[in-house]
């Protein structure tokens, strides 16, 4: 079950109203990568989740922090959005200059959600379950909540440097904080998946499963301009899991034949045929 407390996490204090910075933080509320992505995210994986309980409690604690850092950006764009009336913005606008700069504003903190946040993105782009990952393979998983983490914080830092208001800094410090720490954390479960089960997902599917194909595991087909991809350790290494080394193959040739589609029917009308249908 869950219980919600009233206090936030961390405190939550602006200085003054700024809605243009409101719609800005929409996206690392309601965006691909924001606090509502990874808390769905590793709520869903957390729900699904069988074998080893560790690991389920872990992605139900920090998918239960993540519903606390929804709501406290809420109270954060509600914060920014007081103050900025519908009147008061009509007013402002009637200065050509003012009006080109509130066009950036988002109409729908006013007319939908009443000064409030919403689950959408910085341009009003509805939140949508299609941005999680929650496959029930937990090193698949970790590593996706992994790479979320890493680009919600990076959005976070660049909000941080887009105002001088010294209380928002403040709540985006301590949610750079915590997403630092929940980078480390995925890296930890990462590692410890990793040393059970090997680097390669799924590890269900071993290399020697892939019987002939085996060898192509190891080649790096140089296929743009230039051959400065073959000074990489990818190119020239070994792979991670010690199963072979790297080749840099700088010409590489096709290996298959060419297709040759079947012609469909005509009745299929793609005008490719030599005679049209007649009835």
């Amino acid at each position: 079950m869950f219980r919600h407390q009233k206090n936030l996490q961390f405190e939550v204090k602006v200085d003054n109203p700024d809605p243009m910075l409101a719609r800005q933080i929409q996206e690392v509320l309601g965006g691909q990568f924001g606090e509502m992505t990874v808390m769905m995210q590793y709520l869903f994986q957390g729900f699904n989740c069988r074998g080893e309980e560790k690991y389920k409690d872990m992605l139900m604690d920090i998918g239960t922090e993540e519903i606390g850092h929804v709501e406290m950006l809420c109270s954060l764009i509600s914060q920014l959005l007081d103050g900025a009336s519908p009147e008061d913005q009509a007013k402002a606008a009637e200065d050509p200059a003012m009006a080109a700069i509130m066009g950036g504003i988002n109409p729908q903190h006013l007319l939908v959600s009443g000064l409030g946040g919403l689950p959408s993105n910085s341009n009003g782009v509805p939140w949508n379950g299609s941005y999680i990952v929650a496959s029930g393979n937990l090193l698949a998983d970790m590593r996706s909540n992994l790479h979320a983490e890493t680009q919600g914080r990076l959005q976070v830092s660049r909000l941080y440097h887009m105002t001088k208001d010294e209380g928002v800094r403040a709540t985006f410090r301590k949610m750079l904080a915590r997403d630092r720490y929940h980078q480390y954390q995925w890296m930890a479960a990462i590692q410890e998946l990793e040393e059970k089960n090997g680097v390669v997902v799924p590890a269900s599917f071993p290399p020697e499963a892939e019987l002939e194909s085996q060898e192509e595991a190891y080649k790096f087909w140089s296929l743009s301009e230039g051959e400065e991809s073959g000074k990489g350790p990818w190119a020239n290494g070994s792979a991670p899991d010690g199963t072979g080394d790297f080749v840099y193959v700088s010409d590489p040739e096709p290996k298959g034949q060419v297709p040759k589609p079947k012609i469909p029917a005509d009745h299929l009308h793609h005008d490719l045929g030599k005679h049209l249908v007649k009835n």
